[in-house]
C-alpha cells in the first residue's frame, strides 16, 4: 500500500505558475511509475503528465511545453510544475501511482493508487 497526498493547488491568474507536489508514504516512490491527471465536474479524468521509474516522461499536446513532471525519490515526492497557465487548466488535479511498470500511463485505469486531489483555479 502507498498513500498519496497532493498539495500546491490554489488560485492563480492566467499566465501564472504553480507547482503541485505529490508526497508518498508507505512505500518507496522509486517502485512506481507516476502520473498526474485532472478532472472537472461531469467530465472524465484527463491525462496531464506521467513519469516512469526510469525518468522517462510523457505529456499530451495540451500541456506540452508548459508543464513539467519530475520526481525526487529521496523525498518520495513527485512534482508538476505548471507554467503559462490558462483558464482551461482549471480542474482538480490528482496524482496516481502505477505498480507493475507495464501500464499505459495515459489511462487512469492503469493506476493502482490515487491521492485525494488538489484544486487549481486559473482566472482570466
Amino acid at each position: 500500500q502507498v498513500q498519496l497526498v497532493e498539495s500546491g493547488g490554489g488560485l492563480v491568474q492566467a499566465g501564472g505558475s504553480l507547482r503541485l507536489s505529490c508526497a508518498a508514504s508507505g512505500r518507496a516512490l522509486s517502485n512506481f511509475d507516476m502520473g498526474w491527471f485532472r478532472q472537472t465536474p461531469g467530465k472524465e479524468r484527463e491525462f496531464v503528465a506521467a513519469i516512469r521509474r526510469t525518468g522517462y516522461s510523457y505529456y499530451p499536446d495540451s500541456v506540452k511545453g508548459r508543464f513539467t513532471i519530475s520526481r525526487d525519490n529521496a523525498k518520495n515526492t513527485v512534482y508538476l510544475q505548471m507554467n503559462s497557465l490558462k483558464p482551461e487548466d482549471t480542474a482538480v488535479y490528482y496524482c496516481g501511482a502505477e505498480d507493475d511498470g507495464y501500464g499505459n500511463l495515459w489511462y487512469p485505469t492503469a493506476y493502482d493508487y490515487w491521492g485525494q486531489g488538489t484544486q487549481v483555479t486559473v482566472s482570466s
